[in-house]
């Protein structure tokens, strides 16, 4: 991992190590979730989905993360330049591989559904292709085979 994801992680994990500086639900893996939703957005890729192209990012999170720490952070991430996209897609696919490798099961909600949204960024960027629609389905309840 770069030297600049390390100097914004070491900025973020410093100011949550205070627990006056914590949420309610806070946990250390939302830094790294919190900091691969800014290079999401950072790198616009033309394959995200428009839904998708803004995260949602956390009000907690951006109420606790002080404001010198946010302005130091979003400094850090600017001067982050990669001019290939695939390059771009692979950087951050490892940073989110190196940051789940960090953490328990139960600690990876949040890296693994920006995982899952990255894969599938990856996969239509492969594949070039985009995305037409999204689709919710409401999923179909199992029947209990005992009744």
């Amino acid at each position: 991992m770069s030297e600049k994801i390390d100097k914004i992680l070491d900025i973020w994990h410093n100011h949550f190590k205070l627990e006056e500086n914590q949420y309610t639900e806070f946990e250390p893996s939302d830094v790294e979730y919190f900091v691969g939703c800014m290079l999401y957005n950072h790198f616009l890729f033309t394959h995200a989905l428009d839904t998708m192209k803004t995260i949602d990012l956390s009000y907690d999170f951006l109420e606790s993360c002080g404001e010198d720490e946010y302005r130091k952070v979003k400094e850090i991430v600017s001067t982050i330049d990669i001019s290939d996209e695939r390059e771009k897609i692979v950087f951050l696919k490892e940073f989110i591989k190196d940051s789940q490798s960090k953490y328990t099961e139960d600690e990876l909600y949040l890296l693994n559904r920006l995982q899952y949204h990255v894969d599938a960024l990856f996969e239509r960027f492969e594949n070039d292709t985009k995305a037409s629609q999204i689709v919710f389905q409401k999923p179909v309840k199992n029947k209990n085979p005992l009744l």
